[in-house]
């Protein structure tokens, strides 16, 4: 409103303004000097009341106008035609309709004035948060079109319905990623047939000082005397611009959120599911998550379920477990309980680790819990510790 006064400003040839918004009402219920009563005086809001509807009849009518199927795209056409407006494209043919408003260069001030342009175009009072509420021009001329058109407020609402608490849950989907190359679940079936070795030696891609960590005597303090271990070889890939992420962010962002967003996504398409129409679904994420080493706030276990739920728009509930060893089981069992509860009708549930830091094999080794070959042997005589290992397994 105030960029809007002040460019009514510039273009007035008054030697002298003031811009402000006056509360009419409150002003004519003071005494005010007589050079102020002209600021005083009736002042009706019926003019603007009746532009504003004539423009959403005007709307109304265009719409009315053409064949039911395609009103909805002319609406769209309208919408992505501001946004080039508003954004400086050369035309409405650069604006991809399912691209996110933040992906396309909006700030905060451009949010505004694409909300004040449309409130203009269909009289209608459109929120401040307009932009942020639906954030591509598809979603937004959706919410455009359902005011216009009389329709808003009819959507459907979930309401949680318990069933039977012998129903089966049933598994449609896996995505995984775990070491020894493995990145799908046949990949995973064929490593357990093969009996393969999936421990190998430290990462070299992740800053640690592979000479100064290890130490076979185990006597230098802040060491591991094992270098092996069951490590992701792709922990540190991530396509950020396929999410909408911007690269910056995703620098900041704990490898295990990059890996379960990646790693749902996959495990959705292989359920036979667009991920992209599960926007606005009671959908829930469960996620067992026990390391939180990565850099800063970014590895806040909270935000792990979280990312996923925000990147691919889901309602149902969100949930990072952190039971220690038990996490990902743990989650599991709750995805469980919340379909038969009815609390979702869809869950993403799994787990993910990523050593981002080798601290975890420092400190083992300071007690003396380690492997010596960095590999675990339950139940056998020659058990001689722990080894620890990464992945990502997702069940849809």
């Amino acid at each position: 409103e105030g960029l809007a006064l002040f460019s009514a400003a510039t273009a007035a040839t008054d030697p002298a303004l003031v811009t402000a918004k006056i509360n009419y009402s409150a002003l004519r219920s003071l005494e005010v000097p007589a050079k102020l009563s002209l600021l005083a005086g009736r002042v009706t809001r019926q003019s603007a009341s009746t532009a504003a509807v004539s423009a959403s009849s005007s709307l109304a009518r265009q719409l009315s106008g053409l064949p039911e199927e395609e009103r909805l795209n002319a609406v769209v056409a309208l919408v992505k035609e501001k946004v080039a407006g508003v954004l400086g494209y050369g035309s409405a043919d650069a604006v991809e309709a399912d691209r996110a408003f933040h992906d396309l260069g909006f700030d905060s001030l451009a949010a505004v004035e694409l909300r004040n342009v449309l409130g203009t175009v269909t009289g209608l009072r459109l929120p401040a948060t307009l932009v942020f509420d639906y954030p591509t021009s598809a979603a937004l001329a959706g919410y455009l079109y359902d005011q216009v058109s009389g329709t808003a407020g009819r959507e459907e609402r979930y309401e949680a319905s318990p069933v039977s608490t012998d129903e089966p849950i049933a598994i449609v989907g896996m995505g995984c990623r775990y070491p020894g190359g493995v990145s799908s679940p046949e990949e995973l079936w064929q490593l357990v047939i093969d009996g393969a070795d999936a421990i190998g030696r430290f990462p070299a891609d992740r800053g640690w000082d592979l000479a100064q960590i290890y130490d076979p005597t185990g006597e230098r303090p802040d060491t591991s005397y094992t270098r092996e271990g069951g490590f992701l070889a792709d922990a540190a890939d991530f396509d950020p611009g396929f999410f909408g992420i911007s690269p910056r962010e995703a620098m900041i962002m704990d490898p295990q959120q990059r890996l379960l967003l990646e790693t749902s996504w996959e495990a959705l398409e292989r359920a036979g599911i667009d991920p992209t129409t599960l926007k606005g679904s009671p959908t829930g994420v469960f996620a067992g998550v026990m390391y939180h080493d990565y850099m800063g706030s970014a590895s806040t276990g909270a935000i792990v379920s979280g990312r996923v739920a925000y990147t691919l728009g889901l309602e149902g509930p969100a949930l990072t477990v952190d039971t220690a060893c038990s996490s990902s089981l743990v989650a599991i069992h709750l995805a469980a309980q919340a379909l038969r509860r009815g609390e979702c009708t869809l869950a993403l549930a799994g787990g993910v680790t990523v050593m981002a830091t080798p601290e975890t094999l420092i400190e083992f080794s300071r007690q003396g819990a380690l492997s010596r070959d960095g590999r675990c042997k339950a139940f056998a005589a020659s058990a001689d510790g722990t080894g620890w290992s990464e992945g990502v397994g997702v069940l849809v």
